[in-house]
């Protein structure tokens, strides 16, 4: 069973893939566009992608909202509010506001803005192929950390020395000695260190969906204007 987690990276994007049952020959790349994950080899079943993957005309995404509530402060701030599908076509920052303020009153956080590229980069692809959605799913990290912390949220921001090690403890408790192995094979490539935790989160999200373990926020998530769901799996 091979899945894979991915998490935006400085305009790129880190992913991580193998077999969970063997984690000491887990791969890392740096992928440009989402399609290169039509190149991995082997191939995923299964994606869990740091990214909002459904996106309304108007109002928050209950996803959204939910898993704040869930992770509750300070963690909930992690949760950024998933852009109108509207900005994405916005030429700058302002314009993005502009949208977003004549459709349900509220601007873009200026940390969403920065990482549309990516949302509008996922969102062609899935667009591409609707089934896509089916195997590459939306997942967060600091949810699955929690989930993986016996749903505690996790103490420490993941930038501080304290919140990468107990992050770096959950990852070595499941999948051993991976970390290393996975450093070793992205040295030179200018990753931080909580990008790969991030996409360890989300490669652990996707070996639960492969299993059948994954909770879907909501259970019955809305569609938006494209039918694509607007859900976080955990």
């Amino acid at each position: 069973m091979i899945v894979a987690g991915m998490d935006g990276c400085r305009g790129r994007w880190l992913c991580v893939w193998g077999d969970p049952g063997v984690p000491g020959a887990l791969r890392a790349r740096l992928l440009d566009e989402p399609p290169g994950l039509l190149t991995l080899a082997p191939a995923p079943v299964t994606v869990g992608a740091d990214i909002p993957i459904g996106l309304p005309e108007t109002g928050p995404r209950t996803a959204d909202r939910m898993a704040r509530q869930r992770l509750g402060r300070p963690r909930g701030s992690s949760v950024f509010p998933a852009p109108l599908r509207p900005m994405l076509a916005a030429g700058d920052y302002a314009e993005a506001c502009r949208i977003g303020r004549s459709r349900d009153g509220r601007a873009l956080s200026r940390q969403t803005w920065q990482i549309v590229p990516l949302i509008a980069a996922m969102d062609a692809f899935v667009l591409a192929a609707p089934a896509r959605q089916g195997w590459v799913r939306e997942a967060h990290p600091e949810l699955a950390f929690q989930a993986w912390n016996g749903g505690i949220a996790m103490a420490h921001g993941k930038k501080r020395p304290a919140g990468r090690a107990e992050r770096e403890a959950l990852v070595e408790t499941t999948f051993p000695d991976a970390l290393a192995g996975l450093r070793l094979q992205l040295v030179g490539q200018g990753y931080a260190a909580d990008d790969l935790l991030d996409a360890m989160a989300c490669f652990r999200t996707a070996a639960r969906i492969a299993v059948g373990e994954a909770e879907w926020l909501p259970a019955n998530p809305e569609r938006d204007a494209r039918r694509l769901a607007m859900e976080i799996v955990v």
